[in-house]
């Protein structure tokens, strides 16, 4: 997790995507590193949601809980889905704030 997680962080790739048994431990160390936003999905919905609205750039995935069909499909839909942006870039902004040891109350516009 941290090796990919790094590599987003510095920018050496885009987005990068971890697998193990839950997927949890994978995203809570991916979520440590500055500049990660690591999401743990499950159904396509929530892989579309984690692009669309918060700009994640780590997909967390379980390979024992989610089917290799279903898995695909999530893959697919986060790797197609763009941040929106608009409404959702106060989000990040104030998520940035909070990894950067600021009061997100501070962010008032995106």
């Amino acid at each position: 997790a941290y090796m990919a997680a790094k590599s987003v962080s510095e920018k050496q790739v885009d987005r990068a995507i971890l697998i193990c048994a839950t997927g949890l431990g994978m995203s809570i160390a991916a979520n440590k590193v500055r500049g990660v936003r690591a999401a743990l999905c499950h159904d396509e919905l929530s892989a579309h949601i984690a692009r669309d609205h918060n700009d994640t750039n780590v997909l967390c995935l379980s390979g024992d809980q989610i089917g290799e069909v279903l898995l695909r499909k999530i893959v697919e839909t986060w790797m197609s889905t763009e941040f929106s942006g608009g409404r959702h870039q106060r989000r990040v902004n104030k998520i940035t704030a909070i990894e950067e040891g600021r009061d997100p109350r501070e962010i008032t516009n995106g």
